[in-house]
């Protein structure tokens, strides 16, 4: 369960992004004119079968997204190499992050314990945030389950 609530500042960032360069916060509020507010999804790791069906939807989408004035951001702990290699793989055209670092991570509270096939361990929980363009969360989706999920957060980005 993430630590941030509705109504909360979303924790600004400046990372390494795929292409070179980095994005922040700040940038990704400001990418289009008349923005309303920013997705902010993460996952747990570049070219797996859950993480690649949702960024693949999340670019599907990109144009409704778009249009309702919403930038959509990835982020995972992978490299910016990695991100580079999935994106020319699956040819996603939202941009990714990298937090190698995992401060965006904790920051947003998805470095959780997880449990698979009886091992615990850390990891990322894939969530995303529905920020406005003021830098308040909108929404927040914890322990999304990928079939629906772009769906949804569309639905709720039609709201701000």
């Amino acid at each position: 369960m993430t630590t941030l609530s509705v109504g909360d500042k979303a924790p600004d960032f400046d990372l390494p992004r795929d292409g070179g360069g980095t994005l922040s916060l700040s940038e990704a509020l400001s990418t289009l004119k008349g923005q309303k507010g920013l997705v902010l999804f993460f996952y747990p790791k570049d070219s797996t079968p859950g993480c690649t069906t949702e960024n693949i939807g999340f670019t599907e989408q990109k144009k409704q997204f778009e249009k309702l004035g919403v930038a959509l951001v990835g982020a995972s702990k992978d490299s910016v190499k990695r991100h580079d290699n999935f994106i020319a793989k699956q040819d996603l055209k939202n941009p990714l992050v990298s937090d190698e670092e995992g401060a965006l991570c904790e920051d947003y509270g998805v470095w959780q314990e997880k449990k698979n096939y009886g091992r615990t361990y850390m990891g990322i929980v894939r969530s995303t945030f529905l920020i406005k363009a003021d830098g308040t969360i909108a929404a927040i989706w914890d322990k999304v389950k990928v079939k629906t999920h772009v769906e949804d957060v569309l639905d709720a980005a039609k709201a701000l």
